[in-house]
């Protein structure tokens, strides 16, 4: 597939180094045995690799929508998971896939035990190596007995540039929930793009918030349907994370973007 400037504007944020990619334990408690919902890991075959991913179960009597979660360009952190079992509580299956796994299975946490492995696993990622990974993520989730055959995405920075690429890529995901995420500017990519996009914008995020306009236009005038939101004066890029309430570091504004942003999140995943 030749690469559009969508492609490659998307993909430039995976290269910017993984400087924070470090243990949260602060985001530990409800993944360490106090989470009452079932956990586990899986590995499923992607085209380019085994694919490690964290599955977490809702606790629920019928079938459930699956939500792929696609983390930072710090890896499958366990922030990234903990925000999997959030979904997960509020009734979702939620899908982790860790997009750093290795040929030889090491993980994003056991990466982070070698200074520069996060940085370094994240710059070989390939925009066709990372559609065919997340298009075995969508045929693993099609295929829970416990799902109800709907698939949306939701990712973060460089996850959330990555899943609304995906958008033009993929017929089957049935949403896509993009925070803070570079937009695509190539209206050919835009035209094959079926599922509705949602975008979750941080005040002070000009880097990202700049290319909100044209982005607007091109999907107006493709027929697509884009709702971008912008939260909290105040609020920075990463609110999700900096702004989850067991987060230490938790500002205000941050706090108050991540709570807006959770409950526009959930009052559509409820519409899909």
């Amino acid at each position: 597939m030749k690469l559009s400037s969508l492609f490659l504007a998307a993909f430039a944020v995976s290269l910017i180094p993984a400087t924070h990619a470090q243990p949260q334990p602060w985001a530990l408690g409800r993944l360490e045995g106090k989470s009452p919902r079932h956990q586990e890991w899986q590995k499923i075959t992607s085209a380019t690799r085994p694919l490690q991913v964290f599955v977490t179960y809702p606790e629920v009597s019928t079938k459930a929508t699956v939500v792929i979660v696609l983390h930072e360009n710090m890896g499958l952190t366990d922030w990234a998971r903990n925000f999997a079992d959030q979904l997960a509580e509020a009734g979702y299956i939620a899908i982790a896939p860790d997009m750093l796994t290795q040929a030889d299975g090491k993980t994003t946490r056991e990466l982070m035990a070698t200074t520069g492995e996060v940085s370094r696993a994240h710059q070989a990622l390939t925009p066709d190596g990372i559609t065919a990974d997340l298009t075995a993520v969508v045929e693993y989730a099609k295929k829970i007995p416990a799902a109800n055959d709907k698939v949306v995405i939701a990712g973060f920075c460089w996850g959330g540039a990555q899943s609304f690429r995906f958008g033009t890529n993929n017929k089957d995901i049935k949403g896509v929930f993009s925070f803070y995420g570079a937009q695509p500017t190539v209206p050919a990519d835009i035209a094959r793009i079926n599922a509705p996009i949602y975008g979750f914008y941080a005040a002070n995020d000009m880097r990202v918030n700049a290319t909100i306009p044209q982005t607007v236009e091109l999907m107006k005038a493709a027929g697509k349907v884009y709702e971008p939101v912008t939260f909290a004066e105040g609020s920075g890029h990463g609110f999700m994370r900096a702004g989850d309430p067991a987060n230490p570091d938790i500002t205000p504004p941050n706090k108050a973007a991540r709570d807006a942003a959770w409950a526009r999140l959930t009052e559509l995943l409820k519409k899909i």
